[in-house]
């Protein structure tokens, strides 16, 4: 996470603190406060509600949490096995860089390199791709093949 969205969380986190201690002030307060009416009068206790101002700090204390982490959180990966593994073949290392300028930690390189390198595997890019030099290349050893 960068510093901007630790800021903000590190923020949020002071209004969540603030909000749970102006809570807790509230209710000990209150309960002192009922605990002395009732032993004048007998009558029943009234339900104790925060005030609003402290229910407000606590959602937009939330908000800020939220929106620091997601500010901080590094970019989703493709769901689906081979648009990530498509991803990588295109992009390599420069796909999977960080806000830092490193490569992700996560970053394993191609996922299907075990399976090209088995002995039997066919390669059909690598020989479309000599094919295509081979035909651009010009040489006669197809048509001395026929004759």
């Amino acid at each position: 996470m960068t510093w901007l969205s630790n800021s903000i969380t590190g923020l949020g986190l002071l209004f969540l603190a603030h909000a749970c201690y102006s809570a807790h002030e509230h209710s000990a307060l209150h309960s002192i406060s009922t605990s002395s009416l009732s032993s004048i009068a007998h009558g029943p206790s009234a339900i104790a509600t925060l005030p609003i101002d402290i229910s407000i700090e606590t959602i937009v204390a939330i908000l800020v949490i939220c929106f620091g982490l997601v500010l901080g959180a590094p970019e989703l990966r493709p769901i689906q096995w081979r648009v990530w593994a498509g991803k990588i073949e295109r992009e390599g290392e420069a796909g999977f860089m960080n806000g830092d300028g490193g490569v992700d930690k996560d970053y394993v390189g191609n996922p299907f390199k075990v399976l090209e390198s088995r002995p039997g595997f066919v390669d059909i890019r690598k020989q479309r791709k000599e094919f295509a030099e081979w035909v651009r290349a010009g040489d006669g050893t197809l048509d001395s093949r026929k004759s």
